[in-house]
This record gives C-alpha cells, sequence and structure tokens, in this order.
C-alpha cells in the first residue's frame, strides 16, 4: 500500500443502519482500494449505524470513524471530515450508496483524463441498470438545475451528483468547501458553480457506476425501492431557499433576471400545493418562509459575492453555456404522475 492515499471517501452517516454495511463492503471491493482512505462522519446518529462502521473499519488500513455531538447537516459535516483527509482527491458519498468494483478506478482516471477537477460516476437506481441521475446539464428559464441526457462518453455538466461528488482537494479548499449556511441540499449546485466560476470544469463520468436509493431519510417507505412521492416542510424549505441563495450568490449581473422569475414562480407553485395538500403551513413556512430568510441573509450573501467575484474567471455572458431550455420542474411533474401526489 502506498504511503499517500490518491483519493479520500467521505461517507458522512446519519442513522443509516440499513446502508452502511453494503456501501462499506463495495468500497472495499474496489480495483483500487489501496489507493483510497476512508472516513465515515456520523452525524449523531441514535440507530446504532456508526458502530456497524466502527466495527467493519477497525481491520482496514487508512480508515478511521469521526463522530460529532451534533447533527452538523451535510455541508458542515462533510467539511468537517475533509478537514482530515490526506487524499489527493475528495469523494463525498451518501451513505445509501454502493459502488460498482471498478468505480473509482475509473472514475479517477477518466478525471485526470479530461483535466476535469469535479467529476461523478453515472448514477442507477439502488437495485437496478435504470439511470437515476446523468448530472446536471444546466440552469433553467427561473435558475433552476436541468438535469442531463446520459451519454455514453464523457461529457461536461454544470452539477456534479450531490450523492457521489469528486473533486480534487486543493480546489475544494480554494473554494472553502460546501457552505455551511446551506446546511443540505442545493449545496452540489452551489459548489458546482463556484468550480466553473474559479475557472475549472466539471464531467460526468459514464463508465464510472454508482447505485443510489435517494431521500432514504425523508421517504423511507419501500427499502430500496421509492414507492411514494414523500418531502417534508424541512426539505422544502433548504431546497427553495438554498436554489435562491445559489443565484444570489454566484450571479454577477445579467443572470441575476433569474431571482425574481424563481421567487415568483416559488410563490405560485407554494400556493398551489398547499390548496392541493391543504396545509397553508406548507406555502408559510416552506416558501414564504425561504424567501424571507434570504432576506434575512444579505450580509452573508454580499460577504459571499466579494469572495466569489475575487475567484471569479467566468462572467454570466459565458455562463450562459449552461442555460436549457428543459424545465426542472418537468422531472417532478413525470414523478408525480407515476407515484402520486407527496405526502408531507
Amino acid at each position: 500500500m502506498s504511503q499517500k492515499p490518491t483519493i479520500t471517501i467521505i461517507i458522512l452517516n446519519y442513522n443509516g443502519e440499513k446502508w452502511i454495511r453494503p456501501c462499506l463492503d463495495s468500497i472495499r471491493k474496489q480495483t483500487i482500494f489501496d489507493q483510497l482512505e476512508i472516513i465515515v462522519a456520523d452525524n449523531a446518529s441514535s440507530d446504532g449505524s456508526v458502530d456497524i462502521a466502527e466495527n467493519i473499519l477497525k481491520s482496514w488500513p487508512r480508515a478511521k470513524v469521526i463522530r460529532f455531538d451534533s447533527n452538523l447537516g451535510y455541508c458542515e459535516g462533510n467539511n468537517r471530515a475533509a478537514s482530515f483527509a490526506t487524499g489527493e482527491y475528495l469523494f463525498f458519498l451518501n451513505n445509501d450508496t454502493w459502488l460498482e468494483n471498478d468505480c473509482m478506478e475509473q472514475l479517477l482516471k477518466t478525471t485526470q483524463e479530461y483535466g476535469a477537477s469535479a467529476s461523478t460516476p453515472m448514477i442507477f437506481d439502488y437495485n437496478s441498470n435504470v439511470v437515476q441521475s446523468a448530472g446536471g446539464a444546466g440552469f433553467d428559464f427561473i435558475g433552476l438545475m436541468s438535469l442531463a441526457n446520459p451519454k455514453t462518453k464523457p461529457y461536461e455538466v454544470l452539477v456534479v451528483g450531490g450523492c457521489s461528488y469528486f473533486i480534487k482537494k486543493d480546489v475544494f479548499d480554494r473554494l472553502m468547501g460546501f457552505d455551511r449556511v446551506f446546511f443540505m441540499y442545493a449545496d452540489e449546485y452551489d459548489l458546482s458553480w463556484r468550480v466553473w466560476l474559479c475557472g475549472e470544469k466539471a464531467i460526468v463520468v459514464p463508465s464510472a457506476h454508482i447505485h443510489h436509493r435517494g431521500a432514504a431519510q425523508v421517504n423511507p417507505l419501500g427499502d430500496a425501492h421509492i414507492v411514494e412521492l414523500r418531502t417534508s416542510i424541512e426539505k422544502r424549505f433548504y431546497t427553495n431557499r438554498n436554489n435562491l441563495l445559489v443565484l444570489l450568490k454566484n450571479c454577477k449581473n445579467l443572470l441575476l433576471i433569474l431571482v425574481p422569475l424563481q421567487i415568483a414562480y416559488l410563490v405560485v407553485e407554494g400556493l398551489i400545493w398547499s390548496i392541493i395538500l391543504r396545509n397553508f403551513k406548507l406555502f408559510k413556512q416552506a416558501y414564504l418562509g425561504a424567501i424571507i430568510s434570504c432576506w434575512q441573509l444579505r450580509k452573508y450573501i454580499l460577504e459571499s459575492r466579494k469572495f466569489i467575484n475575487s475567484i471569479r474567471k467566468l462572467s454570466d455572458i459565458q455562463m450562459l453555456r449552461f442555460f436549457r431550455i428543459m424545465p426542472n420542474r418537468l422531472q417532478e411533474i413525470k414523478k408525480v404522475l407515476k407515484l402520486g401526489v407527496p405526502k408531507i
């Protein structure tokens, strides 16, 4: 085993008892396991999953478990874990995933060949070869992420998959990591936008395969299969607010027009869903609350814009290369038609 790992895999765990063992087992089977460092960072789980991870990793070289005293969220939990990493690359991996045996080898090789600083494997459903996500191609007419269509050869995307985010450690550090204010959701959108703004690029590696359950905490029914749409007011709040923060932080001038368009859309969508679900608490807290929170964070937004402008190498006009006609909400409509109206 080489002295220094090439890749540090960081698994942020929170009550992942169902998922952590198959996830770690798949890492142990990687063809380049001898180049890996593994860190399981636990956000104060209460289901015994951190003990399972600790028992598995105790005989592994270059592996450790970090226990946090409270739930720090996706962003801060991953940031703190990354401070312990010694690999040249970081791979932020959700616990409800498993990797095919050559995933890391293909991901590393292709990322280096294409000169990318960030990448993601092709993401499939947990128990099948149905493509779940092929990356975020760009943004739509209100600034929400537009999904990419899968391809057979490596291709550039605006947004790298959040469940399997591969990035050079020096770039991650230079960009100040995930934004801890986000807590969770849309964090990969924000970080990927900054990757491009600082002059780097992000790609999807179709030859690297990962399987992902998705929404394991907020939508647990069905085990490995999602059988219904289920969300929470908290999830909708963070998603709505953070998507707005992505634009407010990263757009310099021209693309700021997306902000009022997205706000208007959120008001309409929030009212419609509140009427359909007969839950006006949803509109007040998850939609109106998200907009108000952005206003309350105006000082932080200005400070973030100052930092981002200091590293900026691409203008808004150059970022227009990522504008896509395909609206984000078309995917949501397809899910509703398949699984029914979401439950709160």
